[in-house]
């Protein structure tokens, strides 16, 4: 290695270093701010909670023997969800890519059903599914299979176009050429659409639990609404953005060993 490159791998550490010290002082920022927004009477605690009132809230679910089951509820259906969309969304792209005939049948549907809010539906899956676990699931399933399909058909159509003229040319297959063009031209695209649907399937499930759910991170938000226990409410919110930030960062993860795989990085 030369010395030029490991100078240059030095400054990419130090700026990695200095961006995540960055991100932990405005975060401490914003919590110094919010804790003392309440203490020095510049905000009214009952409606804006504090850190302090947060992390209390959060004890007592958890000395209760509370928390966890409503954490775990709510995990549970969202990777579901996720895992489910992700799969049969892919697929569903992958089929549209092979049928040109059947993608241009189905494009408006499917922009129709992007474009449709998905809490509409609610009603009508609660009586087919079931007032349960299962009706969540499949809000999950539905929000992030069509953003799914979308983005992947999109990356498929658009990044691999090149490549499978070329492929063509040679006298290559169909398959042949998704499988060494289109699919590793398009995996940025398809690892985009996987941070895009974690994001959805969160939504699509406190958007279910907001409906139907008895136990869950969405019925604590709701339920502390209701009562006017608004602590609940900011705790189960900030619970609920780490949770999603772990699952955004395995994603993450798994998108670098991808780029690995593939020699991208």
């Amino acid at each position: 290695m030369s010395r030029e490159h490991m100078e240059y791998l030095k400054k990419l550490k130090r700026g990695r270093r200095l961006t995540a010290a960055v991100r932990i002082l405005l975060l401490a920022l914003l919590l110094g701010l919010w804790e003392a927004s309440g203490r020095l009477g510049l905000a009214d605690p009952f409606i804006v909670s504090s850190p302090s009132r947060v992390v209390s809230t959060a004890l007592r679910l958890y000395e209760s023997h509370d928390l966890f089951p409503h954490i775990l509820t709510t995990f549970y259906e969202t990777v579901v969800g996720f895992v489910s969309g992700t799969a049969i969304g892919v697929a569903a792209a992958v089929l549209l890519w092979f049928s040109p005939f059947l993608r241009r049948v189905l494009d408006p549907y499917l922009v129709v059903l992007n474009a449709l809010p998905k809490i509409a539906l609610g009603p009508i899956l609660i009586v087919w599914v079931g007032a349960g676990p299962g009706a969540i699931i499949v809000m999950a399933l539905l929000v992030s299979t069509v953003v799914t399909v979308m983005s992947v058909l999109s990356g498929f159509t658009e990044q691999g176009r090149e490549r499978e003229e070329l492929m063509r040319t040679l006298g290559a297959s169909r398959l042949q050429t998704f499988m060494k063009a289109v699919l590793p031209a398009s995996v940025p695209t398809i690892m985009s659409a996987l941070k895009i649907s974690v994001g959805m399937s969160w939504v699509g499930v406190i958007v279910g639990e907001y409906l139907v759910s008895k136990r869950g991170l969405g019925y604590l938000i709701v339920y502390g609404g209701q009562v006017f226990k608004l602590d609940l409410v900011m705790a189960s919110i900030v619970i609920l953005c780490v949770l999603a930030a772990i699952m955004y960062y395995a994603v993450a993860a798994f998108e670098k060993r991808i780029d690995k795989r593939f020699g991208r990085e």
